[in-house]
């Protein structure tokens, strides 16, 4: 057989194998990866947010100036650029799961590290070298997931692995508010490492994605990974159809130049600017609203951590329901108007409510819900839109947005509540959110589309 008849049945190899991945249905296989790979995503969440939780305390005790405090927050998110640009290149060539245990490992290990810290310093390199971690667990695992969907339905498959990220904020805030006053900072550092080095081990059992081994031209384990996963189906099996848009095995592995290609340019301009926009509210909200409501509003420390952790409630129910609408309104509408409503909300907070503490949390918690929901909303939209060969890439780099927007955002709060308080702050969100519904208004609708006819 020549090269180029070669060629030709390994991308017909490729077609047939894609096919027969859309045609399976969500079984006990795909639940199994969801959650064990929602395991580590978990533990993501709560070692991100976990120094919102223990900052309260220090403050005080270390004597933290409020730009340390910015600068703190800050040493996370420096940390996680680095980490989703160097896991998303390593996840292309080395393949999704490994790249997704080791990340892991790093923030686990660097979260047990925390404990051992004794002032400013120490704990703004431990956080650092942690931030590595937690940056690279999340794209990866995203571009895992996506490549594990079939076309139809996935935007629901995806948001229920999904809301696993916002669970995490959750419990790390349920979890600050009560073990904190207790046990003291120390507890959240624990609890956020020791079982994130089983989970680590874990994902090392996971099946590859078949797309990356495809990819690679991998077809025989990419073959026994499908033949696993129709083997896990209940029933049979209706007859692959591959579609005209042939799935061809690329000759060569994505380049991060290729992000401004003309092909591609304007979906990466257009998914940069969300994630910036969406982060800058999201985790700028997030990281000070146990500080904020303790410092400006003199809330007790256990009220006002309480008070905080209620923002990731309402993340969950708004990605609850994004879960059960996007499949049918689209990626597009529930962006724009999710960005539209929490400008709304923000505006309305600062024009009429910054002195008023309880209208302050409920418009906060219901803004920081709306934006939460547009945060994983990004990240099933952002694999779909590059090829396989590209698509840790594409969205390693686009989340490397929100780990600019989220290192410099709470630096800027701190700035903005001593320039002009709280109503500052959230005019300065508001304009935010309304670049960003600009941006989601120029979004490519994806739903029930297949991953190879999107990028085709």
């Amino acid at each position: 057989m020549n090269d180029d008849a070669k060629v030709a049945a390994n991308d017909s190899q490729a077609a047939l194998l894609v096919a027969r991945m859309e045609r399976v249905p969500s079984s006990r296989w795909h639940v199994t990866a969801r959650l064990v790979m929602g395991s580590a995503t978990f533990f993501d969440a709560f070692n991100a947010l976990s120094i919102a939780f223990v900052l309260p305390v220090l403050v005080p005790l270390w004597h933290i100036a409020k730009p340390q405090i910015g600068l703190m927050i800050s040493s996370s998110y420096i940390g996680q650029l680095l980490g989703a640009l160097l896991f998303s290149w390593l996840a292309e060539r080395y393949g999704r799961v490994r790249c997704a245990a080791a990340a892991t490992a790093i923030f686990a290990v660097m979260s047990l590290a925390c404990t051992f810290a004794w002032d400013f310093d120490s704990l703004f390199i431990c956080r650092f070298i942690q931030g590595i971690g937690v940056g690279g667990e999340m794209p990866v695992a995203a571009v895992y997931i996506s490549e594990l969907s079939k076309a139809r339905g996935r935007g629901k498959f995806f948001l229920l692995y999904e809301m696993i990220f916002p669970i995490g904020l959750m419990a790390a805030g349920q979890a600050g508010a009560l073990l904190v006053p207790e046990f003291g900072w120390k507890v959240m550092f624990f609890v956020g490492g020791i079982p994130g080095i089983v989970i680590a081990c874990s994902l090392l059992l996971l099946p590859e994605s078949p797309r990356w081994l495809i990819g690679r031209g991998r077809m025989a384990d990419a073959e026994a990974i499908v033949s696993s996963m129709e083997r896990a189906a209940k029933g049979p099996l209706p007859d692959p159809v591959v579609t005209p848009q042939a799935v061809a095995v690329p000759r060569r592995s994505g380049r991060w130049a290729e992000l401004l290609a003309a092909q591609f340019r304007m979906r990466t301009l257009v998914v940069w600017a969300l994630w910036a926009s969406a982060y800058m509210i999201a985790n700028s909200l997030n990281n000070w609203m146990p500080t904020l409501l303790s410092t400006v509003y003199k809330l007790p420390l256990k009220e006002a951590l309480r008070a905080a952790s209620m923002t990731n409630v309402a993340q969950v129910a708004l990605l609850l329901a994004a879960a059960l609408l996007i499949d049918r309104v689209g990626r597009k509408q529930w962006m724009m108007a999710a960005f539209g409503l929490g400008a709304v909300l923000m505006g309305t907070l600062a024009g009429l409510f910054t002195g008023d503490v309880t209208m302050v949390i409920i418009l906060a918690t219901l803004s920081y819900g709306l934006i939460g929901s547009i945060n994983a909303v990004l990240y099933l939209y952002t694999p779909e839109i590059y090829p396989t060969r590209m698509r840790a890439i594409g969205t390693g780099v686009a989340t490397s947005w929100l780990r600019l927007s989220s290192a410099v955002g709470p630096t800027v709060v701190a700035y903005m509540l001593d320039l002009g308080g709280v109503a500052t702050v959230f005019l300065l969100f508001v304009g935010i959110a309304i670049l960003g519904m600009g941006a989601s208004s120029m979004m490519i609708e994806t739903r029930n589309r297949r991953l190879e006819d999107i990028s085709a």
